[in-house]
């Protein structure tokens, strides 16, 4: 038997801590909940194990990758004929090399041998699948096409990796030169003009303005470069703390709302998820107060949030959802005269999945044109910095040497 500490939350949700023998981790893990405790870390000798994930072996890792690969690979076997039970065994096996997917899927087998939906089943597995996922496995079981709804899933994760990806993407290559400017300047500063500065001193002539300004930033970075950083590291503390808390968040939400071409791509990230989120619910058979709560929790930006708040407080009064989001002049326009028509013709979730698709291009096209901006401002602002250096160090020297233009 070997000794591990454990914490976990109990029923009551407070969280306890306890030392316990044990064959193994996994064994202790699966002794806790089944005690009815959740457990959220397991220590043995340093190694923690958080929400049944090795943290000292990144193959191990449950992310979001494995939930598409169950995803995938459930509709793969779902939809050849195979009966669930059978499609989870199959599944274990084409993953046997990943110890935690493995107990994953083993987990969900075992409830669903024991009578316990699928649905069930995975929520189960706390933290692992959203609400989101859930509703439409339940929507999918209550209407006997479960293949199809994972087919679904599958498609709406893989397009919203995508859209992910395009801004992640995006942003790679203005972020590398952002980072290459300043270590280029801070290069420039603190180790090129400390050499001219001596020169110039040993002179004993007065400097030129520019070459003064140039020295005295050099001289500042040289000797307070620690008080620099902190003041970056504090901004960034503070940033932290005001997004973590929901009131102050909420007001930063609303002003990047409003930044030009940043608030357009928030806006049209946005619309997109929020539109092919409560397309793909309302195509499954979740009604329409549920599926927008869903999506509530979906949304990052807690001003928009808070407009779905009130487009399902009209919904209970028997209004239109649309009238709530064109209230509120946060959505494009033609998005929400597009959800209008929906709602008039009955093809709600159809027009919805079309805004989604147009939305995620005019995400691209708004990234695109950013980029377009960002890059050579950037490139622009660099090269009149390092020119404004150089010019500084080059009148130096011309005034030391009394060289007339």
């Amino acid at each position: 038997m070997i000794e591990f500490s454990y914490k976990v939350i109990n029923n009551k949700g407070e969280t306890e801590e306890g030392v316990r023998d044990a064959m193994s981790e996994q064994a202790l893990w699966n002794s806790l909940q089944t005690e009815g405790f959740m457990p959220i870390s397991i220590t043995r000798g340093g190694a923690n194990k958080f929400l049944g994930i090795s943290l000292g072996n990144n193959k191990n890792k449950l992310t979001a990758k494995y939930v598409s690969l169950f995803t995938d690979e459930m509709t793969t076997l779902l939809e050849s004929g195979l009966p669930l039970d059978k499609s989870l065994i199959i599944l274990m096996d084409l993953n046997e090399d990943n110890e935690v997917f493995r107990n994953l899927v083993s987990q969900i087998l075992e409830k669903v041998k024991g009578g316990t939906s699928f649905a069930d089943a995975l929520a189960s597995q706390t933290g692992v699948f959203s609400k989101f996922y859930l509703n439409m496995i339940r929507a999918g079981e209550a209407g006997g096409n479960l293949g199809s709804v994972l087919a679904r899933l599958s498609d709406y994760m893989q397009r919203s990796k995508d859209l992910k990806d395009t801004v992640s993407t995006a942003l790679i290559y203005p972020t590398i030169l952002l980072v290459m400017s300043i270590a280029s300047l801070s290069v420039m500063l603190t180790f090129v003009v400390p050499q001219f500065s001596e020169m110039f001193a040993d002179a004993g002539k007065e400097l030129p303005v520019p070459t003064q300004i140039v020295v005295a930033l050099s001289d500042f970075l040289q000797s307070y470069w620690w008080l620099l950083a902190g003041m970056i590291t504090m901004a960034y503390l503070y940033m932290k703390q005001q997004l973590a808390d929901s009131v102050t968040k909420k007001q930063w939400d609303g002003r990047f709302l409003k930044f030009p071409l940043a608030g357009e791509i928030i806006q049209n990230k946005e619309t997109a998820n929020i539109s092919r989120t409560l397309g793909t619910l309302l195509g499954n058979g979740v009604s329409i107060l549920d599926a927008l709560s869903i999506v509530k929790e979906t949304v990052g930006n807690l001003v928009l949030a808070e407009v779905i708040d009130d487009a399902i407080t009209d919904l209970t009064q028997g209004k239109n959802m649309s009238n709530a989001l064109l209230k509120s002049e946060l959505f494009p326009k033609m998005a929400m005269q597009m959800i209008k028509v929906g709602e008039e013709t009955g093809k709600l979730e159809e027009m919805l999945l079309k805004m989604a698709e147009i939305y995620d291009k005019q995400l691209k096209t708004t990234i695109h044109r950013m980029l377009a901006l960002l890059e050579p401002l950037l490139i622009v602002v660099l090269g009149l910095m390092v020119a404004g250096i150089i010019a500084s160090i080059l009148l130096a020297i011309l005034s030391v040497n009394d060289l007339a233009f």
